[in-house]
């Protein structure tokens, strides 16, 4: 009885195997690896990359430029840090606040209840 799969992983697979087949440096085996790391059958993979290239879609590596989407995560990511850096800067400041005696302590206060 044949394996069924999901359309997401199906999807998923193809799109792992387009993008490393893009990358001179990983292009090579990059079926048998994909299919490997997914627990796949490497010729139902074959058939599925196949079947999309036949499909006349446009690959992941055609519709995105990489490099622009390398530098638009760059610079997300540096804008995190610095939020990060804020935000853990803010909370030291709030607690030393928290650990500093008030100015109104007792000593400074008046006792109303005796006359």
């Amino acid at each position: 009885m044949p394996v069924k799969y999901t359309d997401e992983l199906k999807a998923r697979a193809v799109e792992l195997v387009i993008h490393a087949q893009a990358d001179p440096d990983s292009a090579n085996g990059a079926i048998t690896r994909v299919a490997n790391e997914l627990g796949l059958s490497k010729e139902t993979l074959r058939v599925w990359v196949r079947k999309y290239k036949d499909s006349g879609k446009a690959t992941p590596a055609e519709s995105v430029d990489l490099e622009a989407e390398n530098r638009r995560l760059r610079a997300e990511l540096a804008e995190a840090k610095r939020a990060n850096e804020i935000l853990k800067r803010a909370s030291a400041f709030f607690a030393a606040e928290l650990d500093r005696p008030s100015k109104g302590t007792a000593e400074g206060l008046v006792d109303f209840t005796t006359g």
